[in-house]
């Protein structure tokens, strides 16, 4: 790793892991920070040997802080949005990868840390870790993401009480609310993340991919209209090899070996 390599991108077989390298500042997200992730995300979302992504963040204390405040604060006025634009950009990008993806919340997670892990389709949390959209307690709103992506996971009123007054919660509070997936005790954070990104992989590429877009454009519409997405979703994959090949290693007793074909 070179010292600008703010953000590493591992792969092992067919899961990829980015990793927030910033742990002397909380892995908060700078604007070069920003620009490598994004760039990662966009290789990322062209792989198709990738089945699923895991983010994290460098060290056992955060996750993400969000925003480089301190870099905000030298940044002149006219770069602000541009800033702003990139942040939010990160958040739709990392929400429309094909694959399906984890945030491992190896510690704190707050203000645009919080919204990237909304943006994650799993989040598994140690159990020190916090949470929190934490805007307005610095006179700012989440601008991320987090007014429409907490409510539509938590429920309105929950998501409101959590923006209004910028409150930091546990993981055990978090996994209550429907916020986290799992708890699990630190130094198991890593191997727990990676059992369920395998438990994904190990699974047909293609049907894994139209199962998250059946549930994340299809969630979106009304009952019948989602139905007959789910429908459309369906028949793109009854032409592929992969399912044959399931029918096949379930008549010969093995285990399918898919190729995402």
């Amino acid at each position: 790793m070179t010292s600008s390599e703010l953000v590493r991108c591992e792969r092992d077989g067919h899961v990829a892991r980015l990793v927030i390298q910033r742990p002397e500042v909380a892995n908060c997200l700078s604007f070069d920070t920003l620009t490598q992730m994004r760039a990662h995300v966009a290789d990322l979302s062209r792989d198709r040997g990738v089945r699923a992504v895991t983010i994290t963040g460098a060290g056992d204390k955060a996750f993400c802080a969000g925003a480089d405040l301190k870099e905000r604060a030298t940044m002149p006025l006219e770069r602000v949005p541009l800033f702003v634009q990139s942040i939010r950009a990160l958040m739709d990008e990392v929400e429309a990868l094909p694959m399906p993806t984890i945030g491992a919340v190896n510690g704190f997670a707050f203000g645009g840390g919080t919204e990237l892990l909304l943006a994650c389709d799993l989040r598994i949390a140690a159990d020190h870790a916090q949470l929190g959209l934490t805007e307005v307690t610095l006179a700012i709103i989440p601008g991320a993401g987090g007014t429409q992506r907490l409510p539509r996971l938590i429920g309105r009123a929950k998501a409101k009480e959590l923006i209004l007054t910028g409150r930091k919660i546990t993981a055990a509070q978090a996994q209550a609310i429907g916020l986290v997936n799992d708890v699990v005790p630190g130094a198991q954070l890593s191997a727990r993340v990676a059992e369920v990104a395998a438990e994904i992989a190990a699974n047909g590429p293609l049907a894994v991919r139209a199962a998250k877009r059946a549930v994340d454009r299809g969630g979106e519409m009304p009952l019948l209209e989602g139905l007959r997405y789910e429908f459309e979703c369906y028949e793109t994959i009854l032409p592929t090899k992969d399912r044959v090949e399931a029918l096949t290693a379930f008549r010969e007793k093995r285990k399918p070996q898919y190729r995402g074909e």
